[in-house]
């Protein structure tokens, strides 16, 4: 038996287990000190929690679990969507919300919390609240509906129903 290449092997795979631990750590710490895009890196996480408070995880009646926003990448779609299909008026509105649901630690509340800062937008008066509420909403609804996830397997939908069936039967040449 040789142990002391057993034991230089097993350190090995300790350090390279280690070594990966430690370079996904730092990578995700330069994602956020580098970060580029449209949104900055806690835009992005807010507008993450929004699509989650909206369209939260579930339970079907049966007791299988039921596709929420996040797990059917909606707001990832939010993301790329607000930033390249949005004209400039809707962006600034959308941006200077942000910012104030920001400095209100949004991302940090719970969830009942987040549904009445929500409720609280849906009913307020103020013009860019309410146009940001509805583009959240409405844009978030487009795009949980529209996700392969609900469409194909919870509602069932076919690209292209049905089949083709010819009416005359025509014995197959040979080449």
């Amino acid at each position: 038996m040789q142990r002391r290449t057993s034991l230089k092997l097993l350190g090995a795979a300790g350090a390279g287990i280690a070594g990966l631990a430690l370079v996904d750590w730092k990578w995700q710490i330069l994602d956020r000190l580098s970060h580029v895009g449209f949104f900055t890196f806690e835009q992005e996480q807010l507008l993450t929690s929004l699509a989650d408070t909206l369209i939260p995880e579930g339970m079907f009646e049966e007791g299988a679990p039921a596709p929420g926003a996040l797990s059917t990448g909606t707001d990832q779609f939010l993301i790329k969507f607000f930033e390249k299909c949005l004209e400039k008026e809707e962006q600034e509105i959308l941006i200077h919300e942000l910012k104030v649901l920001q400095k209100r630690g949004f991302v940090g509340l719970s969830k009942q919390e987040r549904e009445a800062v929500l409720e609280e937008y849906s009913k307020t008066e103020v013009e860019s609240q309410k146009k940001f509420y509805q583009l959240v909403r409405s844009n978030t609804i487009f795009g949980f509906t529209t996700a392969k996830e609900v469409m194909v397997d919870h509602l069932g939908y076919q690209v292209a129903p049905g089949f083709y069936n010819g009416c005359v039967e025509e014995p197959a040449e040979k080449a």
